[in-house]
């Protein structure tokens, strides 16, 4: 309980909530474990939940007619969303949420937590600009997928990659099909286009590792595209 409060409290969306209502709130979850790669839900289905990861990560995959696969974005711990049905009465989900690892979610339906954004302007208020900035990124996916090409579109997640670890070395722990699908395109691409990048020196590509030999080079392509 304490966990989940503290999780709460750490949200912006919640943050303005007083310690009973904290409380309240974190009662009125219900939980659920998800295995690696376990669906939460489908796209297409009618569901009227937000949650909250307490743990692992979530995937938001969209799907083509000829089963190519794009992760529209990845929910950590600590991140918030909901279904669509949340806000609008049927609305179907307009993405697939698929566990990326053993994860842990608190999930509100929308009965259950609506009386809370009703009486606390501050979190509904919390809330949009949550939403907005969920906009913004969405807008920023579809302007990259159609105008970057894949190699500008690769050195983009390289890049991000590389920053996050703070280090000029990332794993390979995202397979060709996993990075394929973060930037829309297909296995075939993104091996060829990071063999290029090799050539280019660009990178270095080893068994277990990408190492980062010419930023700037990067910087130019994502630029340039």
């Amino acid at each position: 309980m304490e966990t989940l409060k503290n999780l709460l409290h750490a949200n912006s969306v919640f943050a303005s909530l007083t310690p009973a209502e904290l409380t309240v709130l974190a009662q009125l979850a219900s939980s659920r474990s998800y295995e690696k790669d376990e669906t939460v839900i489908l796209y297409g289905d009618v569901w009227s939940y937000l949650f909250l990861v307490s743990k692992g990560s979530v995937n938001a995959v969209k799907e083509s007619g000829e089963g190519r696969s794009l992760i529209v974005t990845t929910f950590l711990t600590g991140d918030l969303f909901w279904g669509l049905a949340f806000f609008q009465d049927n609305a179907p989900m307009p993405v697939t949420l698929k566990a990326r690892e053993a994860s842990r979610l608190h999930l509100w339906s929308r009965e259950t937590i609506a009386p809370i954004f009703e009486r606390n302007g501050r979190a509904g208020w919390e809330l949009c600009r949550l939403m907005a900035g969920r906009m913004q990124r969405a807008s920023a996916i579809l302007e990259e997928m159609a105008f970057h090409p894949v190699a500008g579109r690769l050195a983009r997640l390289l890049l991000d990659h590389f920053e996050m670890a703070g280090d000029a070395a990332i794993s390979r722990h995202l397979t060709l099909d996993e990075m394929a699908a973060r930037i829309g395109s297909t296995r075939e691409m993104v091996c060829r286009a990071l063999y290029g990048f090799s050539d280019k020196k660009l990178i270095e590509v080893t068994r277990t590792e990408f190492i980062l030999t010419d930023r700037q080079g990067l910087f130019r392509l994502v630029e340039n595209g």
